[in-house]
């Protein structure tokens, strides 16, 4: 099982910047992808971006690339997504996933953890 916990939310300026971080527990996360995943009010959750195992390999998708930027530490355990360049249409709720698998994924089906959420807010 891994359990994960995001933080670093909260109310942004437009064009500012935010770092979220999703601490894992668990002996597994070093042999999980992770990802990250947004919903609004009314919406699915869409994919966000998503990272291998080791970190070497990320994928993003179109509207955030070049803006914002996927990373790990196996060593402590933790998954960030820095956030620059914000948008109004950026705000939603972020959410950190696991999958049971080294391969990133940008399909929710894909993942078996998910964390409680983080509230991003970019304000114009």
């Amino acid at each position: 099982q891994v359990q994960l916990v995001e933080s670093g939310g909260g109310l942004v300026q437009a064009g500012g910047s935010l770092r979220l971080s999703c601490a894992a527990s668990g002996r597994t996360f070093s042999n999980s992808a992770m990802g990250w995943f947004r919903q609004t009010p009314g919406k699915e959750r869409e994919f966000v971006a998503t990272i291998n195992w080791s970190g070497s390999s990320s994928y993003y998708t179109d509207s955030v690339k070049g803006r914002f930027t996927v990373s790990r530490d196996n060593a402590k355990n933790t998954v960030w997504l820095q956030m620059s360049s914000l948008k109004p249409e950026d705000t939603a709720i972020y959410y950190c996933a696991g999958r049971r698998s080294i391969f990133y994924s940008g399909d929710t089906g894909d993942y078996a953890y998910w964390g409680q959420g983080t509230q991003v807010t970019v304000s114009s």
